[in-house]
């Protein structure tokens, strides 16, 4: 763990997070950066639903991507992001205005390239599961 990395000046409330984690009302319960896993929270407000009062994916999918993605950068050096290149989530049931746990792991940590794996929880059931891959890349100076 770097504690000059990005990640961890969010976590330690040196910067803010992202607005995009933000909107999602995210939240840190539980990090391993040496086992490369993570829980957060979610809260899915009622500007997220669909016409049929479900949660929209694409905020699930954010949701997953906002999981798996810090799960990766509490492993990185300072002055390394890694964007994801691909996200394939599959939706398994519904998911209501309310909490959300997501749950996100590093399946392999290459060079550049990473793999990662994530879920979703709600009332104890698994709503989605994504895997995604990202790329480790130095930030702009």
């Amino acid at each position: 763990m770097d504690k000059d990395a990005f990640f961890w000046k969010i976590v330690h409330g040196e910067l803010p997070p992202p607005r995009a984690a933000e909107v999602l009302s995210i939240k840190f319960t539980a990090i391993d950066s040496d086992a490369g896993t993570i829980e957060v929270e979610f809260f899915a407000r009622p500007e997220f639903t669909n016409p049929a009062g479900n949660i929209q994916g694409g905020f699930l999918a954010a949701m997953l991507d906002d999981t798996m993605g810090p799960a990766l950068a509490a492993t990185l050096a300072a002055g390394q992001f890694a964007p994801t290149l691909n996200l394939n989530v599959s939706f398994e049931r519904a998911a209501k205005v309310g909490p959300v746990l997501g749950k996100g792991r590093v399946l392999k940590k290459g060079k550049d390239v990473c793999y990662l794996a994530g879920e979703l929880y709600q009332e104890g059931q698994r709503i989605a599961s994504a895997t995604a891959t990202a790329l480790i890349k130095a930030a702009a100076p």
